[in-house]
């Protein structure tokens, strides 16, 4: 029996270490983790802090979100290694992309507020993020993000590092029908937030003779 931390910290070990992958830390720690949280990695620890919106203004948030396959598979390790070869010459875009996060959770824990801001944070994140390197978007992609721009979302990013796989899209529930119907060749991915993270579903103590 093992903690959701020290789950995430060997995930991330066997990755980075022993296959030698070139990938991020935060997917294993999402997954392992589950739930809505700010995540804060410093020298090797990981800090989870879970989000404590309420039921009714995550509900809405996530009524807001988009998710679409691409067609495209990629390699994600190819994709980082040149990220982290033009992390020298990407310093200012990394500290925007960085301040951003405590604005997007100021503004999911404003109750009263709009969600729009956060459609407009996530589409300048995005405009950051493909400006890393060449190969973190696509002229397919670029496409796929016009569209859906003109269509009424006001915001997206591809997940993961890039390339191809999924894209999320931030949209009034008013306008997905206009997005889904210019989106109509790709196929759409119906989600729903997990809060559980992680779980051993089956356990055998060791029995000894």
């Amino acid at each position: 029996m093992v903690s959701k931390k020290h789950l995430a910290l060997d995930a991330i070990h066997i990755e980075q270490e022993r296959i030698k992958e070139h990938v991020g830390s935060q997917d294993q720690t999402a997954v392992a983790f589950g739930g809505f949280n700010k995540i804060k990695f410093t020298n090797g620890n990981i800090e989870v802090q879970p989000m404590t919106l309420a039921s009714q203004r995550l509900q809405y948030f996530q009524e807001h979100l988009m998710l679409f396959f691409t067609g495209f598979s990629r390699t994600a390790s190819e994709i980082a290694r040149e990220q982290i070869s033009q992390t020298p010459n990407k310093k200012k875009e990394l500290k925007e992309m960085h301040q951003m996060v405590d604005i997007a959770v100021n503004i999911l824990n404003d109750e009263g507020g709009s969600l729009d801001e956060f459609g407009k944070l996530l589409n300048e994140s995005w405009k950051l993020k493909r400006s890393l390197t060449s190969k973190i978007s696509t002229p397919f992609v670029d496409e796929i993000y016009d569209a859906a721009m003109r269509a009424g979302a006001s915001g997206g990013k591809l997940l993961g590092a890039g390339g191809g796989g999924f894209i999320l899209f931030f949209v009034k529930p008013q306008l997905q029908d206009k997005v889904r119907e210019l989106l109509k060749d790709l196929l759409y991915v119906p989600f729903k937030f997990d809060n559980l993270g992680s779980q051993i579903i089956y356990y055998g103590p060791d029995h000894q003779s």
